[in-house]
Parts: C-alpha cells; structure tokens; sequence
C-alpha cells in the first residue's frame, strides 16, 4: 500500500525567517501517527504569516501534491497577521464548522485562551484542511479533539457514504 500524503503546513513569519524552530509542525506529525491508521507521509510547508503565500501553500498541497489531509499550525488568533481562516476560507468550496467549534470547545477545558482562535474547517474538491493554533501544544489537543472525526471525513471525501 503506498503511502498517502499529509500536508503540514506551518504560518509564521520567524520560523519562515529562520529566526524560531518549527515546533508546531513535527507536533502535529508525532500525533498524526496515533489517528491515522493507513501509510502516510508529511509534506511540509513553512509560510510567512501572509495571505498570498498560505493561499498558495494550501492550493498547491491540495492539487498538485493531491493531499487528501492538510494540516495548518499558526496564525488563528485575533492579531492584524493572524490571516490563516481567511486564507483557507478563500481556498476551499465549502466549510465545516462543527469542527473548529469542538476544537474550541475540548480547548476551553485547559485554557480560557481557546476562545480566541479562528481556526476554521473547510474542504476544497476532495481535501480536508483543519486550521490548528500556532502553540505545539495547542496544536497537537486540537487535533486530538477532532481525531475522531478524520478517518470518517476523509472516507466521505473519497466517496465512501455507506454507513453501518
């Protein structure tokens, strides 16, 4: 079985700059390898906090690398160059809201700051992109708040709508 591919993709102008470590997105990989059950690898991206930039990320991992999954780690919150939502907003075909509001909702339970990301859930043709906060650890209870939902998503996404 060949592997599937995973995009990561991690928005932050220092780590883009060379001026922080990418925490946020070996995070999320380490905690992908508990929810997926299938072969996959990551396919990594690192943007600046830039709309054009995160836009263009997305829509190549989608389309080109044929991503079924893409993951974003960074700019979700209320700061003027938090543009991640936006970005994927202006990407996807159509959004799935019930699953940013879980991941607000499992966050709220360790921080009152959970209430302050945007990010958001959309699908573009037959991709799932998840927004996930900038904070490793954030990130990484995120996705874990939403893993369950995955599999059965990405099954639909692929055309598998039979329910037992």
């Amino acid at each position: 079985m060949s592997e599937v591919p995973i995009g990561v993709v991690t928005i932050s102008d220092r780590a883009s700059a060379g001026l922080y470590e990418d925490k946020g997105g070996p995070g999320i990989e380490a905690a992908l390898g508990a929810i997926l059950s299938t072969p996959w690898r990551a396919v990594r991206r690192l943007t600046p906090d830039e709309r054009p930039a995160i836009e263009a990320a997305l829509i190549e991992l989608a389309d080109v690398a044929r991503c079924s999954l893409i993951l974003t780690t960074g700019g979700t919150g209320p700061a003027a160059r938090d543009v991640t939502p936006e970005a994927t907003e202006a990407i996807c075909d159509r959004l799935i809201d019930g699953v940013g509001e879980r991941m607000r909702l499992e966050g709220a339970k360790k921080t009152s700051f959970a209430a302050l990301s945007r990010g958001v859930c959309g699908v573009r043709e037959k991709t799932l992109i998840l927004n996930l906060p900038g904070s490793p650890s954030g990130a990484v209870e995120s996705l874990e708040a939403v893993a369950d939902l995955i599999p059965h998503a990405l099954n639909l996404l692929e055309g598998k709508t039979e329910h037992s």
